[in-house]
């Protein structure tokens, strides 16, 4: 079977490695993919907002399945498309994917099936925001309505701050994302990545990590895309994880079917664990990244014959994902001057020595000049390792990550850090 797999970050990397690894796959194709993913499946250049032109790829190059990893194609409504012409998809259409789209569009549906999360007000200017905020305390989470590349987000600890971040939001600070926000109360608790595939009746888990969003050391500094992550999260336990399902998960997929939007592909609930149980703080449409990384290390399941059964609506059919006992962990490295300005261009080196450790390199932000991989993004590799636990998968992951060449790059040195200390 031909799959064409839209993306080319470090998510996309280890599909295409997982995609390959499926004895059901015939070619595997990627538009635009990156040089890790050239690894793997042909390139080619395609730009997923040209809906015309992946269609006609799909039909001449006898395409089965598209495999959409970034959050932007899906809200853009690519899957519709695909879908319309006949081709099996996995990932949701564009309403649906409105979970990760709209931050207000998710906040209402829990609200009107009682879906445990943070109270909140939304806003679509300034003085909206202004008198919404004098009914939350401090701190205040502010959120962008819209896609903001996982950074949209903004903790406010002090009335100032908050003005601050209402600046930043309604004076394009995160472009048409910031044009209307969510307001939600401080929720206390710790943070874990809940995953299921669903095709939009039938739900199935699909596993756990916990994500490290600010950019320093000690959960220091701004929002990223997300700095490194590990796999299973023990604090996401079988009972609080039923819960998740349960509480969260299944009524959200209920109500997006009863709507006549059904939502197919996987579904990542990003949560917090309080005091009262689990409680949404958002959805995204997709794998997380790089959350994807530590899955795929773990999944010891055919990917294909999972995506395909979730696409074609026959999820119910085969076994549920099977994932490896030990952990995963990954560590993002990432070009100096990220989040807000990171250097393009800097040579990496080394990566070959930093593989025969039995780490696995996923390329994010990379490109390949005069033979050269350089840096082309904010993050750059995701050094992703396994091991019996946490602790010795964070060991083997910062042995290869010290063996890579990259000076005008940076990494965060503790990965996994409230996990280690728990083994104590």
């Amino acid at each position: 079977m031909n799959v064409l797999l839209i993306g080319s970050g470090g998510r996309e990397h280890a599909l295409a490695w997982k995609l390959a690894q499926s004895p059901k796959l015939g070619k595997l194709f990627a538009a635009p993919g990156n040089p890790g993913i050239a690894e793997h499946a042909r390139l080619v250049d395609i730009d997923p907002a040209d809906h015309r032109a992946t269609v006609d790829f799909c039909l001449k190059n006898s395409v089965e399945l598209v495999v959409i990893g970034p959050e932007a194609p899906l809200v853009d409504g690519l899957a519709d498309n695909l879908r319309t012409m006949g081709f099996a998809v996995f990932g949701p259409n564009r309403i649906p994917a409105q979970l990760e789209g709209s931050k207000g569009f998710t906040k209402d549906l829990c609200a009107r099936h009682r879906i445990p999360t943070a109270r909140y007000a939304r806003a679509s200017d300034r003085l909206a925001a202004e008198a919404a905020l004098e009914e939350f305390g401090l701190p205040v989470v502010i959120k962008a309505d819209g896609l903001a590349a996982g950074k949209g987000v903004i903790i406010a600890q002090t009335a100032d701050e908050a003005q601050m971040a209402l600046s930043t939001m309604f004076d394009g600070g995160f472009g048409r994302a910031g044009s209307a926000l969510v307001i939600e109360e401080f929720l206390t608790g710790e943070e874990a990545s809940f995953f299921a595939i669903t095709d939009g009746q039938t739900i199935v888990p699909f596993g756990s990590a916990q994500d490290h969003k600010r950019v320093g050391d000690g959960d220091t500094g701004p929002n990223t895309g997300g700095m490194g992550a590990y796999s299973p999260a023990s604090i996401l336990t079988p009972e609080l994880e039923r819960r998740a399902l349960d509480e969260i998960v299944e009524p959200t997929v209920r109500a997006l079917a009863k709507s006549g939007t059904p939502y197919s592909g996987v579904l990542y609930a990003g949560l917090m664990l309080t005091e009262d149980g689990p409680k949404l703080i958002e959805y995204n449409a997709r794998f997380g990244d790089p959350e994807c990384q530590v899955l795929m290390m773990r999944l010891e399941s055919d990917i294909l014959e999972l995506m395909l059964a979730t696409a074609r609506g026959k999820l119910a059919e085969v076994p549920p994902p099977r994932f490896s006992a030990g952990a995963a962990l990954t560590v993002v490295m990432a070009a100096k001057g990220y989040p807000d300005a990171p250097e393009k261009g800097g040579s990496i080196q080394g990566l070959e020595g930093a593989a025969a450790s039995g780490a696995k390199l996923f390329h994010a932000g990379t490109a390949l000049a005069d033979g050269t991989i350089i840096a082309n993004g904010g993050r750059v590799l995701a050094v992703t390792a396994t091991g019996p636990n946490v602790a010795e998968a964070q060991r083997a992951a910062y042995r290869a990550v010290a063996a890579v060449d990259f000076p005008s790059g940076f990494y965060r040195r503790d990965i996994g850090w409230r996990e280690t200390a728990r083994a104590l």
